[in-house]
């Protein structure tokens, strides 16, 4: 009797494991009964009942019109009832883009054969030579310090060259007399710059993200694409885009900004068009614009455009001199100094031929706002913080490497590693979700929930890396000057924080608000069958739903009881990192489960919970974020010496992971709710732990050593030039170093002996000592000259600019050989 009842309790869990079909289960009932009978644990009057009992409930779950009708009907009204209502910008913006790899983790359980076969992201031959050649070129033209402290803008001779050379037109397409590059290249170039110019980057990026050019390309007119397209490649047409409305932010939804549709006189001929009031704000490249996208609320209250149109949100496309445009004053955003500016209009009459797609797309703004979204948040911000942090990374740990105390390197010291493990560790994770968001767009996918989490955790370890290498350097980075690398970056990281929608609503609205209706597979079709009540496709959906929820309870506590041993992982990956694929599902399961259960529990009141949202998001982003790390290893050939990073990396997207999960239960709004994941998916804790001191030290010595494991971290960086910067003396000193520290090496035995005295702290000394150990026949000639190459660059690495006391910056500042701009004009800039 045990053994039976056992039996068909066990074969029943493996069904609900599998989420099997109903098929399935009237095959397991009739066997169960059958097997019964025939053992003598029921009698054959008895198994008759049962069965009796089982067909019409199998009927009734099987044959789908009676089903509809008695169960999936009822359900569909009581849905309605407590489906939390969605405004037509809502709707426009859950189903922007596309789901991808994230709605994979966001159903528990990711087939990871989907991702590694995901093809990596290349660069064709244009593209690298252009990378290599006219990027490194404007970088060479471009700094932080002379952009930020004369210019307060990029030069002029940098301004000329982007555009000749056609940085502002990289997503155009050739047939306009554009680059056509792919969204990896996009990526790569404004990395490179961002190791370099900030205000390069932005003034860049901007142009080739959500603007006019973007927004043409998708919806413009043929005549639209025709007179723009070619000007913006050619960089006779500066773009900026008018969004963020002092009292809405950047939600288009919200905006007060309002075109009324009118009709008056233009160019001599009766005009349909709007009159448009707006106040916009942060608007990057506003002051030099020459063409001004512009998002306002078209309203028709007179009924010119006809009864069946929907006005609304609208994106038109302005000349910087039509009569009635205000722009040109300038923001100055912590001293990043791009420009950026606000733009207002009163009653402004704007010809219907100016809105972006003609008449046919007069109250589609809002959609086209977020379809085109997603690349910007993909490519723009994470690109430009990877920059930074490979900025910070090499910098920083060539400076330890040739930086002592105590007569020995400061990166010996455990406290410093522990900062250089983190950075070098966020590093690796964030160029791998920029990598993995730019191949996926390079596929055709436009995924939103990907961008949201990309924009959101790049931006934020970029804080993180850069704080830490502040920490590390100390008043080297805290003092302004030419030789300075970081103290602009430290200032600039918050805008990133700040653009395209603030960090705090980026995590607790959009990544898991998206993620929940756009990434689950079947609550968006629910919502979307209820509301326009189509039964069947509904009765489909809410079955698949209840056996998708029973699924994940039956592998929650599966992976529960075993600690996820029992969970498989992809037969092709790594071996060494087979625990994080088997780690990530296990977490994959337990998001899923938790929110169903959250949707259940807390109902429509779930998007105004932003600490629930916000911790379930957390769970999703390190989920991608580890998805990425493994990615990235798998298309770099799985290199050894990148080990410690990729564990170092993985392991803290585990602990966050854990701690988010763990976070999740403790402030839940629904104790049972809690309760019944702890049990189940969690019965005897989620343990995860962050990585340890054996790790932050491999991978502290990785980066401030020379070899392949560092060249990949900080490829795509800017070549660091002595004769074009000064800040390229730290690296040029960290390239000396390997030889000094092996002569030193050679001469231990002779210090040792008394015959010469240990290598002198004080860099100024070294020359001295190293002209001692000559005279006595220990070192060549040939070594002396580069330890005194070695000992120039090196003092020259740890020195701090100072200035006049009026900091009088621009006269005193050494300019470039090539730069003719007078003294004056400098100091005026300044």
């Amino acid at each position: 009797m045990l053994i039976w009842i056992g039996a068909v309790l066990g074969a029943g869990f493996i069904l609900t494991f599998l989420q099997a079909r109903m098929t399935w289960w009237a095959l397991l009932t009739g066997l169960w009964i059958l097997a019964g009978w025939k053992l003598g644990n029921v009698s054959p009057s008895t198994a008759g009942v049962m069965a009796g009992a089982a067909v019409p409930i199998l009927a009734l779950l099987m044959f789908r019109p009676l089903r509809r009708a008695l169960l999936s009907r009822p359900a569909m009204g009581a849905f309605r009832q407590i489906m939390p209502r969605m405004s037509a910008t809502e709707q426009a913006a859950v189903e922007a883009g596309n789901v991808w790899w994230d709605a994979e983790l966001f159903a528990g359980r990711p087939d990871w054969r989907r991702l590694l076969s995901t093809p990596s992201p290349s660069l064709t031959g244009e593209e690298q030579r252009f990378l290599d050649v006219e990027t490194e070129q404007l970088c060479n033209l471009a700094n932080d310090w002379e952009t930020t402290s004369v210019w307060q803008d990029l030069s002029p001779e940098a301004w000329a060259y982007a555009k000749d050379k056609g940085f502002l037109g990289m997503i155009v397409p050739k047939a306009y007399g554009g680059l056509g590059f792919s969204a990896y290249a996009h990526s790569q170039v404004i990395q490179k710059l961002s190791t370099r110019c900030s205000a390069a980057a932005v003034s860049v990026m901007v142009p080739n993200s959500l603007g006019p050019a973007e927004l043409l390309l998708h919806y413009g007119t043929e005549e639209q694409k025709d007179h723009y397209l070619p000007r913006l490649a050619r960089g006779e047409e500066i773009p900026c885009f008018a969004l963020t409305n002092p009292y809405a932010g950047s939600d288009a939804a919200a905006i007060t900004d309002t075109g009324v549709v009118c009709k008056q006189m233009w160019n001599g001929e009766e005009t349909l068009g709007f009159r448009i009031s707006w106040r916009k704000r942060y608007i990057t490249l506003a002051p030099v614009a020459t063409v001004l996208g512009l998002a306002f609320r078209a309203v028709d209250p007179d009924g010119l455009l006809g009864a069946e149109a929907e006005p609304g949100i609208t994106c038109v496309l302005i000349p910087r001199d039509h009569p009635g445009v205000n722009i040109g004053r300038r923001h100055w955003p912590l001293n990043a100094v791009f420009q950026n500016g606000p733009t207002t209009g009163d009653d402004v009459f704007v010809p219907m031929e100016m809105v972006i797609g003609g008449r046919a797309q007069v109250g589609a703004g809002w959609r086209m706002l977020m379809e085109c979204l997603a690349a910007g948040r993909a490519i723009s911000l994470p690109s430009s913080n990877v920059g930074m942090s490979k900025l910070a990374v090499g910098m920083v740990g060539a400076y330890v490497a040739i930086r002592r105390q105590f007569n020995q390197p400061i990166g010996a010291f455990e406290g410093v590693q522990e900062a250089l493990a983190r950075m070098a560790g966020h590093l690796y994770a964030t160029d791998a979700v920029r990598r993995l968001a730019a191949a996926a767009l390079d596929q055709g996918e436009k995924p939103s929930v990907v961008s949201a989490i990309a924009k959101y955790h790049v931006t934020e370890r970029a804080r993180i890396v850069i704080n830490d290498a502040m920490d590390v350097i100390g008043g080297k980075g805290v003092c302004m000057g030419p030789s300075n690398y970081l103290a602009r970056a430290y200032q600039q990281v918050p805008i990133a924080i700040t653009v395209e929608g603030a960090n705090i609503m980026t995590r607790t609205l959009i990544i898991y608000g998206q993620g929940a209706i756009r990434c689950h597979p079947y609550v968006l079709t629910l919502m979307r069958t209820a509301e326009a009540g189509e039964l069947k496709p509904f009765d489909a959906a809410l079955f698949g739903y209840v056996g998708f929820l029973f699924r994940n309870v039956a592998r929650a506590l599966t992976f529960g009881l075993t600690g996820g041993v029992l969970i498989g992982a992809p037969r092709d990956a790594a071996p060494q990192l087979k625990r994080y694929y088997r780690a990530a599902t296990r977490l994959s399961t337990l998001l899923a489960l938790a929110s169903d259960l959250s949707m259940a529990t807390v109902g429509g009141a779930l998007k105004r919970k932003g600490a629930l949202t916000g911790r379930l998001g957390d769970i999703l982003s390190q989920l991608f974020i580890l998805s990425s790390v493994l990615k990235r290893f798998e298309d770099e050939g799985r290199p050894a010496e990148d080990l410690p990073f990729v564990h170092w990396a993985a392991q803290d997207a585990l602990a966050r992971a854990g701690a988010a999960w763990r976070s999740l239960l403790a402030n839940h709004p629904s104790r049972g709710a809690a309760l019944f994941l702890k049990l189940i998916g969690a019965p005897f804790g989620l343990k995860t732990s962050e990585p340890d001191d054996r790790c932050a030290a491999a991978v502290a010595a990785l980066i401030q050593t020379h070899g392949p494991a560092r060249d990949r971290l900080i490829a795509g960086s800017w070549t660091a030039q002595v004769e074009v910067d000064p800040i390229a003396v730290t690296l040029a000193a960290f390239d000396l170093y390997p030889q000094v520290e092996a002569i030193e090496r050679r001469l231990k035995d002779a210090v040792r002996g008394g015959v010469i005295a240990r290598a002198p702290q004080n860099l100024t000394l070294l020359d001295g000592w190293a002209a001692e150990a000559q005279g006595k026949g220990l070192i060549t000639t040939q070594e002396r000259e580069l330890i005194g190459r070695f000992a120039a660059h090196a003092d020259q690495a740890i020195q701090v600019d100072d200035f006049a006391p009026d900091f009088d910056i621009a006269a005193g500042l050494a300019r470039r050989p090539t730069d003719t701009a007078p003294a004056k004009t400098k100091k005026k800039a300044a």
